[in-house]
């Protein structure tokens, strides 16, 4: 299972969802999907945005986990 760890990298940067959202280009609803892991799918441009706003690496953000 893969991870989205964006709430982390938002706590460790002092980085509200709206200050991110407006960065980014993001609606609010469409990263606090991201941000619940309920998201099905990220396109490479938004992963790339978030990095650069949040000043990150993908391995930041992205985690992977064996499913029990």
């Amino acid at each position: 299972m893969i991870l989205i760890n964006l709430d982390v990298m938002m706590a460790k940067r002092k980085m509200s969802l709206g200050e991110l959202s407006e960065k980014v280009g993001i609606t609010l609803a469409n990263l606090s999907i991201l941000k619940n892991n309920k998201a099905k799918a990220i396109r490479f441009s938004t992963l790339d945005a978030i990095c650069r706003a949040l000043d990150c690496n993908v391995e930041d953000i992205l985690e992977y986990k064996e499913d029990l």
